[in-house]
């Protein structure tokens, strides 16, 4: 069984819609890419598959015994956000929250899996080092391995590349694929990067008006008429020639 199916999804705020008709699953171990226009749904579709909106017609399934707890999330930061007080050993453990139910404290294992977290994408010698002290990248890293904490199964990460600078985001790209490729965790992200979700993504669900629909394999995406009309020219005559996308 898929690990979520989304069928004929229209998706909206008050009752006015802004996507409609999104159909599409995910399976284990998939990388889907959402990509699309500015102001097409991509964040409100995240928001729905949190569990934070519902939607406004249509259905979502969850499979394998997939739960709202179970699903790492690195949402768009706000300044605020970036701004946060903390170590970053605690923000990373914070991850925990579920985990924990009404237990004030964390546990030796929940500390053990922020330590394994924090080795994994390099930020161990940062663990004491006040969040809001850290580069972009660093900040990022940080809120992946809080996300991680939070699941084993599916990341949702939303334009976790926002704002960084292009070394930090070929970096987050490649620890995400690794996570991916590596420990066969499911990812779902937005990004405004068509470029790199072609390259780095299994399948693409691309939101927008009209025809501007599209859900299939990242290869599939170049050949249709939204990939034609939308990934850049250099992508389809690499594919023709056996480029090494997934």
């Amino acid at each position: 069984m898929a690990l979520i199916t989304c069928q004929d999804l229209t998706l909206g705020y008050e009752n006015t819609p802004v996507a409609e008709h999104l159909s599409f699953t995910v399976e284990q171990g998939d990388y889907l890419c959402i990509v699309g226009e500015n102001g097409s749904g991509k964040s409100t579709l995240m928001k729905t598959l949190l569990g934070l909106r519902a939607p406004l017609a249509g259905h979502i399934r969850r499979g394998d015994g997939l739960r709202p707890n179970e699903v790492g999330y690195l949402p768009q930061q706000t300044p605020l956000q970036r701004d946060f007080p903390a170590s970053v050993q605690e923000v990373v453990l914070s991850g925990c929250l579920a985990r924990c139910g009404l237990r004030p404290f964390y546990s030796r294992d929940e500390k053990a899996l922020a330590a394994r977290n924090m080795e994994r994408l390099g930020i161990a010698p940062l663990a004491r080092r006040c969040y809001r002290e850290l580069s972009g990248g660093q900040q990022q890293r940080v809120l992946l391995a809080r996300a991680l904490c939070a699941t084993r199964k599916l990341l949702l990460l939303d334009e976790p590349v926002a704002g960084l600078d292009p070394k930090a985001t070929a970096e987050l790209y490649d620890l995400v694929a690794g996570l991916n490729r590596a420990d066969g965790i499911t990812v779902i992200m937005i990004s405004h990067d068509i470029a790199a979700a072609v390259r780095y993504a299994s399948h693409i669900l691309h939101i927008g008006e009209g025809q501007r629909l599209f859900f299939g394999t990242a290869a599939a995406y170049l050949d249709s008429p939204v990939g034609q009309m939308f990934a850049p020219r250099a992508l389809h005559d690499d594919s023709r020639k056996g480029g090494d996308h997934p």
